[in-house]
């Protein structure tokens, strides 16, 4: 058989996949990489990156490890983020198990319910336990009155652990909830024949089989521990407790008189190794998950557990959870909006008031930020989408060489926490020639938070695709057909619904985004986390729950219609 000719339209369509691959390729690694190498960069800098005279040095490290209070700051981080994890996952994984897998009264709209706090931001979850249980909370107050004792104190360490571990509990509860839903019925019934009871098949079973979700959102939840920002600011910031993320923001942020670049750069580059190093333990204690898998072929649904006589005092359990720490939260956001002040001691219908809605709407910044919210979200999750599908189908569906190292590259993002991603990201803008047209714009903040959230895209569409049967690639490239005709014409048609999902997923994530932002934004770029962040600095509660509320408000008719209308997968 004689070979095509250089000219023929089988070569120029592998010339053009070719360069696709390639210009993919690079893309990525310079989106994802770009903003990590000026941190690394400032960290081993004796002035700001941006000045000619700056000489390397080692003297930041050494700084950082003898500032007064560090050790402090990296065991109350390390306390934090293990209390936060293990709260997490003992509601969560509780939560699953009896909403998952018995008959619970209610169990459908319970499950709807335990996903709330998902959809928003820590921030927002701060603000609301804060309005409901902090020194001056509405139900903390009531609690008072009534008994006259200081029933908790969430100014402290311990206080916002907990808080930080029940705010994340629903992380936990969907990573096990399809694990004990997925379970192979045959093993359960394999127990019962053999003597068990249905409740302790279900324990000495399906329970031990949840433990690649448990440790994969353990993980998951510890990192987030570290990396968060919102929850040890409210409260650990009025008593003095920093975190490492605190320690950043104050230095970057608030610093008196001008950032210290140097000692920030090389806290960023100790937080980026720690959280490397976390995600990438997560991989290793996955890597034997494939012996839990018990969906087979065959399997079939696994039955629920009767609770009996039980059933109703686990829903009261259940209920008073749901209760307390999610539907009091969300309440005490609205209500703080609407109501001139917020006391027990007289009904709120009688202080109602739209003054926190006014200021908001009247104040083009606060309008600004709102609007500015919206369309980050919408134009960054079509280009977030458009960016993963092709990272996706060259990652997963082409015969490009260096395609695995392209999926690392793309999920390298799990482990960049958000405040990195931001400041990153500013070192990047100032250092670069060229970038410092797009600082302070909207544009800085959408490729900000592509990048950081290019996994979550990454993880809607990876797997609908390899649903995908590889014949009809082949069929396509008989026909003549070369890669990019048959991803465009065959492939991505089928990717609709995964599409759908991923722009959801990317929209959600966006809007309720604000670590990557405390370093990026300016005046004519603020987003609602930046202005409510802004308002709590000044003590406006009002104003900061008003803006909390209409966030809420927008992103529930966006998931109402994302799963309506677009028919989008949203969290399982």
């Amino acid at each position: 058989m004689t070979e095509l000719a250089a000219g023929s339209p089988a070569h120029a369509g592998r010339d053009r996949s070719t360069a696709i691959f390639w210009t993919v390729s690079i893309l990525t690694t310079i989106l994802v990489i770009g903003p990590i190498a000026p941190i690394i960069l400032q960290a081993f800098l004796d002035q700001p990156l941006y000045k000619p005279e700056a000489a390397l040095t080692a003297g930041n490290f050494v700084r950082l490890f003898t500032e007064a209070g560090m050790g402090r700051i990296v065991l109350n981080t390390l306390f934090f983020a293990v209390v936060t994890m293990v709260v997490a996952q003992l509601f969560g994984s509780v939560m699953a198990v009896i909403v998952g897998r018995t008959n619970l009264p209610g169990r459908k709209w319970i499950g709807e319910i335990l996903i709330w706090p998902l959809f928003v931001s820590n921030l927002v979850m701060a603000f609301g336990w804060f309005t409901m249980y902090g020194p001056s909370g509405y139900i903390t107050l009531a609690v008072k009155a009534g008994t006259g004792l200081s029933p908790w104190n969430l100014y402290s360490l311990t206080g916002m652990s907990i808080v930080a571990g029940l705010s994340q509990a629903p992380l936990a509860y969907l990573m096990c909830i399809g694990a004990v839903t997925k379970a192979d019925a045959q093993l359960e019934d394999a127990a019962r024949s053999a003597g068990a009871s249905p409740m302790k098949a279900l324990l000495s079973i399906t329970v031990p089989m949840m433990r690649p979700a448990m440790v994969y959102s353990a993980v998951l939840n510890f990192v987030i521990g570290i990396e968060m920002l919102a929850i040890p600011l409210v409260f650990g910031g009025p008593s003095g407790i920093h975190t490492v993320t605190t320690f950043l923001y104050d230095q970057g942020i608030n610093a008196a008189v001008q950032s210290d670049y140097g000692i920030v750069g090389a806290g960023a580059v100790m937080l980026l190794v720690i959280v490397g190093l976390l995600v990438w333990l997560q991989g290793r204690l996955m890597k034997d998950s494939g012996r839990f898998v018990t969906v087979r072929g065959k399997a079939s649904r696994p039955s629920l557990v009767d609770l009996g006589k039980w059933r109703w005092v686990a829903f009261a359990a259940v209920a008073a959870y749901v209760l307390f720490t999610i539907v009091a939260v969300f309440a005490g956001i609205f209500m703080r909006a609407s109501v001139s002040f917020l006391t027990p001691l007289v009904p709120f219908w009688k202080l109602l008031t739209l003054a926190n809605f006014e200021l908001i709407f009247s104040q083009p910044g606060y309008i600004r930020a709102i609007l500015n919210s919206v369309v980050i979200s919408f134009l960054g999750g079509i280009i977030g989408t458009a960016c993963v599908v092709l990272i996706a189908l060259v990652a997963k569906r082409s015969e490009f060489r260096f395609r695995r190292a392209l999926e690392y590259v793309a999920l390298f993002p799990r482990s960049l926490p958000g405040i990195i991603a931001g400041l990153g990201f500013f070192y990047a803008v100032i250092w670069v020639p060229g970038l410092d047209m797009i600082r302070g714009t909207i544009w800085i903040l959408i490729a900000a938070f592509v990048v950081r959230y290019i996994p979550i895209g990454f993880g809607a569409i990876a797997p609908a695709l390899s649903q995908i049967g590889e014949e009809l690639d082949r069929a396509s490239r008989i026909s003549g057909g070369d890669w990019w005709t048959t991803v465009t014409r065959i492939v991505l048609p089928l990717l609709k619904p995964a599409l759908f999902s991923s722009f959801a997923l990317l929209f959600i994530h966006f809007f309720k985004e604000y670590v990557t932002a405390v370093f990026l934004y300016q005046p004519g770029s603020e987003i609602i986390g930046s202005t409510m962040l802004q308002l709590y600095a000044q003590g406006d509660n009002g104003p900061v729950s008003a803006l909390a509320t209409i966030q809420v408000i927008i992103t529930a008719l966006f998931v109402f219609m994302a799963r309506r209308l677009l028919g989008a997968k949203i969290y399982g």
